[in-house]
């Protein structure tokens, strides 16, 4: 089993804070395995609401969790959005002698009633799949092309691992998008996943999709709002200033998870990938989320302008600009793009991130660094 200390750490760290924390991602990526570790370290109370028993248990709520202490774990809570009211007023109990894990496979923007119920009261952590500093630098290959999923990452070989993400992009739209009560038929959505595929690090064109499914341009952004909630797509929302330069205003899309991209694409090898025109896009998507999940933060964004300067990733920490840039290349160069992006934006550094294995300098304020690096860099500027 591949540990996962650094979010056992976020979770002891939000119960210090708040009386209930949700462990917030997809569907398979492992959430329930990070309960059953928190339940082998402590005495807890367990109920997978996907359980007929566990239903049962909670057919009278207030009577059964009232009477818990300790650690109480809800797994697949989004099934039972009833249960929210229930959970503030047990948590403002003035002596309340439980602590609420909720586990979840959907965004509180698709399951109402999380924000407004319990504001206050919780502490939000995203899990994704495995990353990089889970699994070794020795593994990028195989978690690039296979995607972080455990299943997939672990399947004893790559059609096995294919196949179960065939199997996971079926059950998603037929069964887990129906239980959020969205009623889209399967097929549509499938074509729609299957377009931001194509559309894979590009700037989102609600007009374009919309034309491509027959439908308005409302509909189609309302279905990436559901696959971005339901954390199969990454909606990268673009930075833009009082900089005299026209710039993009629209977001970038992303498939958050590379080995779901790559069977959507019906890539099944890293051959498959090598010789794919979405080779340099799969690999800033893979590149992207590693960056974002070691910096564990929400405010990330892109830059473009429409004479063509661009940044693939832009954060600030502790009041400083930093950029990221991510090249499938043997040894990536500077470019005017770059030199752009560190004047109108004012970045204290640029790194470009490439699969390579040397770290070297451009200039003073940019570095090409290999992706194993990145964890260094970040523990660096944070």
């Amino acid at each position: 089993m591949i540990q996962r200390p650094h979010v056992l750490d976020r979770i002891a760290n939000t119960f210090k804070i708040h009386p209930i924390a949700a462990l917030l991602g997809p569907r398979q990526c492992g959430k329930t395995t990070i309960a059953r570790m928190l339940s082998n370290q402590e005495p807890c109370t367990y109920f997978d609401l996907e359980d007929p028993v566990a239903i049962q248990r909670l057919s009278a709520p207030m009577r059964s969790l009232e009477v818990l202490s300790g650690l109480v774990i809800i797994d697949e809570v989004q099934r039972r959005p009833d249960l929210f009211e229930l959970l503030r007023v047990l948590a403002d109990r003035p002596d309340n002698p439980a602590r609420f894990l909720l586990l979840g496979s959907a965004s509180p923007q698709l399951v109402r009633g999380v924000s407004e119920s319990l504001a206050g009261r919780i502490g939000f952590i995203d899990l994704f799949g495995f990353n990089l500093r889970e699994v070794g630098w020795e593994q990028r290959n195989c978690l690039w092309v296979r995607g972080g999923f455990p299943r997939s990452f672990l399947a004893a070989d790559e059609p096995s691992s294919i196949a179960w993400r065939e199997d996971f992009i079926r059950m998603f739209l037929e069964r887990d998008i129906p239980q959020l009560g969205i009623r889209i038929p399967a097929e549509t959505l499938r074509r729609f996943w299957i377009m931001i595929a194509h559309y894979h690090g590009q700037v989102w064109n609600a007009a374009q999709f919309a034309r491509s499914l027959g439908t308005s341009e409302i509909t189609a952004r309302r279905y990436l709002d559901i696959l971005s909630g339901a954390y199969m797509v990454r909606i990268l929302p673009p930075w833009f200033e009082n900089i005299r330069k026209r710039q993009v205003k629209a977001p970038k899309i992303y498939i958050r998870d590379t080995g779901i991209l790559h069977a959507l694409l019906q890539l099944r090898s890293l051959e498959d990938l090598q010789s794919h025109p979405k080779l340099g896009a799969s690999w800033e998507g893979f590149a992207l989320e590693q960056v974002i999940g070691l910096l564990e933060t929400r405010d990330a964004y892109f830059w473009a302008t429409h004479a063509g300067a661009e940044l693939d990733l832009l954060v600030t920490l502790r009041g400083k600009r930093y950029g990221f840039e991510f090249k499938y290349a043997d040894a990536p160069g500077e470019s005017r793009s770059m030199y752009s992006a560190l004047h109108d934006l004012s970045l204290e550094h640029l790194w470009v991130v490439y699969p390579g294995h040397q770290e070297y300098t451009l200039n003073d304020k940019i570095s090409v660094v290999p992706v194993n690096d990145l964890e260094r860099i970040v523990s660096e500027i944070c």
